[in-house]
Parts: structure tokens; sequence; C-alpha cells
């Protein structure tokens, strides 16, 4: 929840809510500016932390793509990403709605985020605002909690030649690489992703090659 600027805005519309966030330092000033929500301290990689069927609806701002960096090295970003969408649907009451705006750094955040909310249990997809834009683009991922309603418009898309770019999904069994959302070991992106997590932890690795992960020929 930030600072609670949308909060505000859900308080003008006659809404209570319960506002989450890591950030001790936003929270407080969430407490200097009065906001009428309630404000709770959480990691919500940890799970959302209420009662089955709590509310009836969930807005959240450029918060959701945070959770595919590993921040720490207990950290994992397909299970933080499934706890978070696991225990979101639990809190949401059946037939309600989830609307979370996100900045995805590539289309492999793009699609680990939506496969772990199809995991969880969720139907709808992805809208996409001004996708001819480089500035104004947006990406929205509507959810759903029971049957799926049709996702909204983006907006800039009147006079878009294409279909409009959405991904669509549905709660039916689908096969994956890995349904845990984890590298196959000793594979490419396994080797390039635990390099990167030393690099984060500050030790020293050698650069990424198109020879990195190849296997060698056995010596004799």
């Amino acid at each position: 929840c930030g600072s609670g600027l949308s909060g505000e805005h859900l308080s003008q519309e006659g809404h209570c809510w319960v506002g989450l966030d890591i950030s001790a330092a936003m929270l407080d000033v969430a407490l200097e500016r009065e906001v009428e929500g309630d404000l709770l301290l959480a990691d919500v990689g940890q799970g959302i932390p209420f009662r089955p069927g709590t509310f009836d609806g969930c807005i959240s701002i450029s918060a959701v793509q945070w959770l595919c960096n590993a921040d720490k090295k207990s950290h994992s970003p397909p299970k933080r990403l499934y706890r978070f969408f696991s225990t979101l649907y639990t809190a949401l009451a059946r037939g309600s709605r989830a609307v979370l705006q996100l900045y995805p750094e590539n289309s492999e955040q793009l699609e680990l985020i939506t496969a772990q909310a199809m995991r969880a249990g969720f139907t709808g997809g992805m809208v996409v605002d001004y996708p001819n834009s480089a500035k104004a683009k947006k990406f929205f991922l509507c959810l759903f909690v029971g049957a799926s309603s049709a996702l909204p418009k983006g907006l800039g898309t009147e006079c878009a030649a294409e279909e409009l770019p959405q991904a669509k999904f549905t709660n039916e069994r689908t096969r994956f690489r890995n349904i845990k959302g984890k590298s196959v070991k000793k594979s490419r992106d396994w080797i390039l992703e635990k390099k990167e997590r030393r690099r984060r932890q500050g030790k020293e690795v050698r650069g990424d090659t198109k020879y990195t992960a190849r296997k060698r020929r056995p010596h004799f």
C-alpha cells in the first residue's frame, strides 16, 4: 500500500480497506498522512495473513514484480509468488476480483507471474494499456476467484489494428516443463540463475558467454 495514495481514493469511494507493505518507512508516511485504512507491516512473499474469504477485492500498484527478485539467499521467486497468490486466493471471497498493476522486466517474468497465479487457482488474464507506447504502457493482471468474467478493454487500444495483447488463462491443468517453476538442475537457465544470485551476494563470478553451461566432451 506504500504511503496510502490509492487507499485515499478507496476511502473517498466509501470502501473500508487494509493496506500491507514491507517498508516500515512507507507505513510511517501513511500514518503521518492519517489515512483511514488499517495498516500492516508484512512481506506478501510470505503470504497474506488473513482468514479465508475476508475480502471482496484486492488492488496492487507496482509491487508484484518485486517478488521475482531473490533479495536473500533463501528467496525463491517461484515459491514466493505461489505463496502470495495461493494465500491471496484464500483471503478473497468467492466471486471477487484482484487487479494487480505491474512492470515486468521481460516476458519471462510475465510468464512466471501468470503461471503461479493460475497454479494458485485464479482465472483471468493480462490487460495492457497503451501497448504501442514506450512510456504510457502499463500491465494489469486481472484475476477472478471462481467463474472467469470478461476482461476489461485496455486503454489506448481503440486504433490498434491487431488483436489486443491480452494473455488469458484458466484454471485447467497444464503440463509445464517444471510445475514448481524451477529450472532443471545443471541446465543453462539453472546455471545462469545461480551465477546471478552469487553476483547479488557480491561474489566474483565469471561473465556469461555463449559457452556458459555448454557440456564438454569426455576426456580419456
